[in-house]
């Protein structure tokens, strides 16, 4: 399995989390005091509620969280973070977005642009090409063990909100509107189902291919990514 794709991705992650937990608490805090600027109620601020959803997956004590949210509505101070997104273009028709949370704008700037040159990509516009989306991952183990069918349960879950379904190897990816994110959780929840993740993503609208010798080094730019104490997220439009 290639490490571009969003199994893999969602898995070298929780290897980053066991490897230094510290620094993804910080990080995990940052993305819920961003999130936490739109209102501090997680059940009417569905960004929030999947920040705090991510932080608990992490096993993000809830002291933290809590702290995270205060800070975030401003009944703490502190140092402040700020939200910044970087867009690039790599070689082969690559889009990425880069989702970054900080407290020094120009440290995010120079290690973002520095990496991306390092892999034969720059800085680019490429937004025009996203969209946000809810997305669910369920592990294929789950689907197996309860002998899901996953037509019937996309039709079932239309009235929940399900825009689409991706069936894969590894398991199932669900797309949904943004506000409509938590009912669907939920809904896959009542039936038993464990979630790998959950999460608001930009979601790109046309997707490529690309063949194995540009992937291998795609590959090496999201591990270098992952490691980068700043970026929170990133998204591309590979297939």
């Amino acid at each position: 399995m290639s490490g571009h794709s969003k199994w893999a991705t969602t898995h070298r992650q929780k290897a980053v989390v066991d490897a230094k937990r510290g620094a993804v608490f910080t990080k995990m805090a940052n993305i819920i005091t961003i999130a936490a600027r739109g209102g501090g109620d997680p059940d009417a601020n569905p960004s929030l509620r999947a920040a705090v959803d991510r932080a608990r997956s992490v096993s993000m004590p809830k002291d933290n969280i809590e702290r995270a949210i205060k800070k975030g509505t401003g009944e703490l101070g502190g140092e402040q973070v700020s939200e910044l997104y970087y867009e690039g273009v790599g070689q082969g028709g690559l889009q990425l977005v880069i989702k970054c949370i900080t407290d020094n704008k120009n440290r995010s700037a120079s290690t973002v642009r520095h990496t991306l040159s390092k892999y034969g990509a720059a800085l680019g516009n490429v937004l025009w090409n996203f969209e946000q989306k809810g997305v669910i991952m369920i592990d294929r183990s789950e689907i197996d063990a309860q002998k899901i069918n996953t037509e019937e349960l996309e039709l079932e879950l239309i009235d929940s909100g399900l825009d689409d379904m991706k069936v894969e190897e590894e398991g199932l990816t669900l797309y949904c509107r943004v506000e409509s994110l938590q009912e669907l959780k939920n809904n896959l929840e009542q039936r038993g189902l464990k979630i790998e993740s959950a999460n608001i993503e930009y979601v790109a609208k046309e997707k490529i291919n690309l063949d194995e010798a540009s992937l291998n080094t795609i590959d090496k730019l999201l591990e270098e990514l992952d490691d980068n104490e700043d970026v929170s997220d990133y998204y591309s439009n590979l297939a």
